[in-house]
Parts: structure tokens; sequence; C-alpha cells
């Protein structure tokens, strides 16, 4: 138990003083080694950074981050936020209903939480003050509509999860659809409530006819078209999940070139940006393998199973016991590093249980999106706050916590219903 709190404390007292979290798990794992190893465990860095980043899944997260950068710096993303808040905007809430719904399409092309949050932001941001939105909620939205990112295929943090598991990412894509398409709209759901409960936050209704509507129609193609391109050719048969990334990269640069969006400068800052990303989420991955290698080595991670294992829990009460462990442990550490951490200790654990791995994927991943707009680091509300002109962080933490409650009833749904992620997997698997 001693071991245990040791590294606990170590742990927290480097991330609260702000080492970035690479560099943190990594000087973890150098502080470990000498007190409780007896063998040179340093020695094994260079195999670690390179078994760990030599998988040739990985290959997909910075693929399908260039693929976000593209749809964004070639307009898609104004384009397909207008015809939804033409479709959407009649609902008490009105263009919160467009940031849930962008947020939504631009999901099931981005893979990535931050670029839909980022993206759909941009675009979202003037309508506050032009249409008279109560602005923590409309924040809430946006920030709530990017953590769909990581769920709704195709998603790097299911490739993450499907990587350290051993479990097939195929499945993991089908499995997160449904549930996304549940959270979107139970988001839309607490949209229309605080909205007819107080009729002022929901704005100026924008007004739209059907021929706009119909019209406006043509912009939802090419989102729908990368992800028939991406996800389909994964399900035909055609492609692995990289392929299939590559794909859409090739997809999204050919949209882009018919709309007459390709040039060098978008060429080089949606390719800087690429690197910059992926560096630093590679970077995580090499520190925290050779954390995961030092814990396994001097005995820790037998020793959180064993204690663990220890208490006796029945399933249903473990399943609590690792809600709000992620829950806790979001408020205090970025989502990827917390994914990578953690998983090869509790998935395990979990599986032997009984869980399955497909469903248990889906839950930790809806615990991770809860992560993101959970103060005080959650990555999604300083994406929405750096998008603004003026105001503090309070507004967009007021206006994110509703969006925390309708994740923990989708968690609840999931436990009391798992076919909502294991219905399509069954079919197609």
């Amino acid at each position: 138990m001693g071991m245990i709190s040791v590294s606990l404390i170590l742990l927290l007292a480097l991330l609260g003083i702000s080492i970035p979290v690479a560099a943190g798990l990594g000087v973890l794992g150098l502080i470990l080694e000498p007190l409780y190893a007896s063998l040179p465990l340093q020695r094994a860095m260079g195999e670690m950074a390179w078994g760990s980043s030599n998988e040739f899944l990985l290959v997909a997260i910075p693929l399908f981050i260039l693929l976000g950068e593209i749809l964004l710096r070639a307009g898609f993303a104004q384009r397909m936020y207008d015809a939804m808040s033409k479709w959407l905007s009649w609902l008490p809430g009105g263009l919160m209903h467009a940031n849930i719904g962008a947020s939504t399409i631009f999901a099931a092309t981005s893979g990535s939480s931050v670029a839909t949050a980022a993206t759909v932001g941009t675009v979202a941001m003037p309508q506050i003050k032009r249409f008279g939105y109560n602005e923590p909620l409309f924040l809430g939205s946006i920030a709530a509509g990017g953590t769909l990112g990581i769920l709704i295929p195709p998603s790097i943090n299911l490739i993450i999860y499907g990587v350290l598991t051993n479990t097939s990412v195929p499945k993991l894509y089908l499995a997160g659809i449904i549930p996304g398409i549940v959270a979107a709209l139970l988001f839309m759901a607490l949209i229309v409530a605080a909205c007819v409960v107080r009729p002022a936050w929901g704005g100026e209704r924008v007004r739209a006819s059907w021929g706009e509507r119909m019209r406006s129609l043509v912009h939802l193609l090419p989102p729908a078209f990368i992800f028939l391109l991406v996800v389909g050719s994964i399900y035909a048969g055609l492609a692995t999940p990289t392929e299939a990334a590559a794909l859409g990269v090739v997809g999204a640069l050919v949209l882009a070139a018919a709309h007459g969006r390709v040039n060098l400068q978008m060429l080089r800052e949606a390719v800087e940006n690429t690197a910059r990303a992926t560096a630093m989420i590679m970077l995580i991955v090499i520190g925290a393998a050779f954390l995961n290698f030092v814990m396994s080595a001097i005995g820790l991670t037998d020793a959180i199973t064993q204690t663990v294992s220890g208490l006796g829990l029945a399933p249903g009460w473990m399943l609590l016991a690792m809600v709000i462990f992620y829950v806790i442990l979001g408020c205090f550490m970025e989502t990827l590093s917390m994914m990578i951490t953690t998983i090869p200790i509790i998935a395990p654990l979990m599986i032997a249980m009984g869980f399955d791995p497909v469903w248990l994927g889906i839950v930790i991943i809806v615990l991770v999106e809860t992560a993101l707009i959970t103060p005080p680091v959650g990555l999604n509300l300083f994406v929405v706050q750096s998008l603004r002109k003026s105001g503090s962080m309070q507004s967009v933490i007021t206006g994110s916590l509703p969006f925390v409650i309708a994740l923990f009833l989708v968690i609840l749904l999931l436990a009391i219903f798992p076919s909502l992620a294991l219905w399509l997997p069954a079919i197609f698997g």
C-alpha cells in the first residue's frame, strides 16, 4: 500500500507544479525506478520509445488530425454550420442546437474533440451577441458538443483504447455510433428544457424557409462523403482504420480542390498543426509506456490489482468505483495521458470481472468526454475560452456543468442497456 501511496503523491505533485504531462509521466518512472527497482530500468527507455510508437494503427492519428485540419481550412465547417442552423434553429434554444448538430457531423469526420470544439466554436461564437443568447449556456453547448469528437467514429481515442487493450477498432467504431447520437440528443433535450423554463436564454429565432433548408442540404454532402469514405471503407473490408484515414485525407483534398480552397499556405498550416498535435500525443504515449513498464517491473501494477480485487466488490459496485475514479482523475489530468496511464491497469481488471471489452471502451470514452468539460483542466473548456475576445473562464465552466449531468445519464443508460453499444457490433461484426 505504501508504494501505491508514494506513486500517487508523486504523480499529483508533478502535475501540480505544471510539468508538461508527457515529461511528468516519464519523470515519475525515473523516480520510482531507484526507489523500488533492483535493475536499471532507465536503460529500457529507448526500447519503450520505439516499441510504443512502432504500431501501424497509430499512423491513423496524424492522418485523422490532418483530415480535420483540411476540412476546417477549406471552409466546409462554416457551410455545414449554416445548414444546421437552418434546420435546427426553430427549436427552443435556436443556434445552440446548431452547435450540437454541427459538432455531431464534424465529429464523424475529425476524430478529435479539441478540433471539433475549436472548429464549431470559431464559426458559432459571433452569434452569441448577434442573437442575444445566454452566454454561459451557449459556450457550454460548444464545449459539450466538442466532446462528441472522440465518441462518434472515426475517433482517435478509440484507436488508442483499441491499441492498449488489443480490442477491434472497427467494433469500437460501430459501438460508438448509437451512444454518440444518444449523447447529442440528450444535450439538445437539456437545451430545450433550459430554454422552455427561461425563454430569454434562447435568443432571437433564426428564420428559414423550406426552400432555404432544402438548398442547404448540399453543404452536408462533403462531411457525409468523408464519413462514408472512411467508415464505409472499413466495414466493406476495403481498408484498415489507418488506410481509411489516408483515404479520408485524399477525399478531403479532392473536395477542397473542387471548391478552389487548396493552396500552399493552407497546406502548410494544416501540416504544421498536424505535426504539432501528433508530437504532443506521441510524446504522451512514449512517456506513459515507460511509466507503465516501470510500474509493471516494480510490481506496482500487481499491487494495485490485488488491492482492488481484495475489496471484494461486486461488478456493479466496481463499475461505480471506476466511474468515480475517472471523474476525480479527470479533474486533474489531461484526457489522453489519463487513458494511456490507467487503461493498462483498469481494463484487464474490469474485463476479468465479466465486462465486455468493447462496451467497457465506450464507457471509458464517455468518462473521458466528461473530463474534457470538468474544471480545472478540461481541455474543451480552455479551447472555448481561447476563442472568446473577453470574459472569464467561469462562464464556460458554469455553462458546461449541466452537460456533465447529461454524460452521466449516458453512462447510466449504457449500464442499464448494454445493447446501446453492443447491438451494431453484434450485427455487423
